[in-house]
Formats: structure tokens, C-alpha cells, sequence
């Protein structure tokens, strides 16, 4: 008896020490390259990820109310979590962060584009590479401008694609 009640409890402390002995690391920063700021990178990997999950309200819930968004030339002021809403059902493909640089104000990501369930199809541009430069305050998206697309320059954050 003795001996299966050791086996019982050296099995839970294995388990334990498997699902990491109760550490909670969900604040942790996600494992991007770029000497980006922390909180900025939980802010948009969780905006990214809810988005490629097609799930778009979530998503609207990372914009402060109101922000802007810049896709190449539309400047759209984002007035109520429905205006954020449609903007992220507009954007056709879903995304992984793979790196994040913060300079000034901006947190410049690059991301590699997949699919997302409820936004169509977002064709030849899968596994393609996209950026987008974020402004960041409080844990909402204040600013969020698509950098450098289809050019062979980067603009500055804050200018039009």
C-alpha cells in the first residue's frame, strides 16, 4: 500500500513538472526576433492571432476607440468597435508575427500571411511577407499603418505605402 501511494504521488509530481509546475506564462512575451517593446508585441500578436482565428470581434477589441488605420492609400478613423470591426473583416488574410522593432513611438511588424477562416480567400498572397508600423497606448492599437507595401523602399512609419 505503502508503495503505490509513492508511485500516486511521484506520478503527480512529474505531471506537475511537465504542464510546468504552475507557472503561468501567458504574460509573457511571444517568441518574435526584433528588439521590439514587450507589451507592444503582446498587444499586436494577440490582435494578429485573434484575426487569423477569423475572429474578428476580438480582434476590434485590441483598437482604441478612436484610432486610425492606414491600408496603402485609405486613412480611416476608426470611431466605434463596429468601424474597427469592419475594418479587420476587410483585411483578406490572416497572419503570424515573426519579428517586431520598436522605434520612437512606432512598433514596426513583419508578418507572414496565411489563410483565415471567414475572410474569403487570401490567395497568392499566402506565405507571403506584409508590414504594418503600430502605435501602441495602454494596450489598444491607436495606429496601425501598412509599411513598405509592394514597394521596393519602406516608407517611414507614418507615411503612405
Amino acid at each position: 500500500m505503502a508503495r503505490r501511494a509513492l508511485l500516486l504521488a511521484f506520478g503527480i509530481a512529474i505531471a506537475l513538472v511537465g504542464c510546468g509546475g504552475g507557472d503561468n506564462d501567458s504574460g509573457s512575451r511571444p517568441k518574435v526576433a526584433g528588439n521590439a517593446d514587450p507589451g507592444d508585441v503582446r498587444v499586436i500578436d494577440g490582435w494578429v492571432t485573434a484575426l487569423r482565428h477569423g475572429d474578428v470581434e476580438a480582434a476590434a477589441r485590441y483598437f482604441a476607440i478612436p484610432s486610425v488605420a492606414e491600408n496603402g492609400p485609405l486613412l480611416l478613423h476608426i470611431e466605434s468597435i463596429d468601424e474597427a470591426r469592419r475594418f479587420n473583416e476587410s483585411l483578406p488574410c490572416g497572419a503570424r508575427l515573426v519579428r517586431a522593432q520598436t522605434q520612437g513611438q512606432f512598433t514596426t511588424a513583419t508578418f507572414r500571411l496565411t489563410e483565415r477562416p471567414g475572410s474569403g480567400v487570401c490567395g497568392p498572397g499566402t506565405g507571403e511577407s506584409a508590414k504594418t508600423s503600430f502605435v501602441i497606448r495602454d494596450g489598444k492599437i491607436v495606429e496601425w499603418r501598412r509599411v513598405g507595401a509592394g514597394s521596393g523602399s519602406e516608407p517611414t512609419p507614418g507615411q503612405a505605402a
